[in-house]
């Protein structure tokens, strides 16, 4: 398998580092390399990232602060020149702490220990079985029928998704977004963002690139998925939205 890896740094020449690191390791592929968090959240919002290698000492948002605020994260290292972050990263669910400067050796090895859990926890998905009305999923050891017309959308959690439903708590199922994806019927449901899927159904409010289920709940439109969102409102909705777009 190929562990699929962003890194961030702002500092070039360490960046560049990492990127030689990773271009040299055979089971890793390099998706994107950014220079600041916010750069990076561009980068997760519309790719399928495994593996982050981030720096602690960023001016802005810090690589600490940037990984706590991820609802949906990929596995994370971090890179930093002082030791004293060590415990704060294993305690936000970090797979290594790399210290600078970094050499291959020690960077293989921890590049290793990603290789090793994602071989352990890498789980082959479940079947689901689908007709134009309802699917049935496997949650908890029972199997469960859900109406396709009650998903108001599905949400990706690294191996597994979440149903959520109009009127019943979310169902998990270990399964990929991607799977999911294709089998339901393209014509009700529709991937918007790398970790979501909507029901075209549900859709009832659209601001500023989000669609709004409620208060609470607000589904990031990303960039790559955009216009084939917006194609379906300009067949849909009337009339016909202002030029611009969402």
């Amino acid at each position: 398998m190929k562990i699929k890896c962003l890194a961030i740094d702002d500092e070039p020449l360490a960046l560049k580092q990492i990127e030689s690191y990773i271009d040299r390791t055979p089971f890793l592929e390099s998706v994107a390399y950014c220079h600041s968090a916010f750069e990076a959240m561009d980068i997760l919002a519309n790719n399928e990232i495994d593996l982050m290698f981030v720096d602690i000492n960023m001016p802005d948002l810090n690589g600490m602060e940037f990984v706590k605020s991820l609802a949906s994260k990929p596995q994370v290292i971090f890179t930093t020149a002082y030791s004293e972050y060590a415990m704060d990263g294993f305690q936000v669910d970090a797979l290594d702490y790399i210290l600078k400067p970094i050499s291959y050796d020690v960077f293989l090895k921890s590049a290793n220990k990603a290789k090793s859990w994602f071989e352990l926890n890498q789980k082959q998905p479940e079947t689901i079985q689908t007709t134009q009305e309802f699917l049935f999923v496997k949650s908890e050891y029972k199997l469960i029928r859900i109406l396709l017309a009650d998903i108001k959308y599905i949400e990706s959690a690294n191996e597994y998704i979440q149903i959520h439903l109009t009127n019943e708590p979310p169902v998990t199922t270990l399964i990929r977004l991607k799977v999911m994806e294709e089998q339901l019927p393209k014509s009700k449901f529709m991937r918007i963002h790398r970790s979501f899927i909507v029901n075209l159904d549900q859709v009832k409010v659209i601001e500023r690139n989000r669609i709004i289920f409620d208060q609470k709940t607000y589904i990031p439109i990303g960039e790559q998925y955009k216009d084939a969102f917006q194609t379906f409102i300009d067949s849909t909705f009337y009339p016909m939205p202002p030029k611009g777009g969402l």
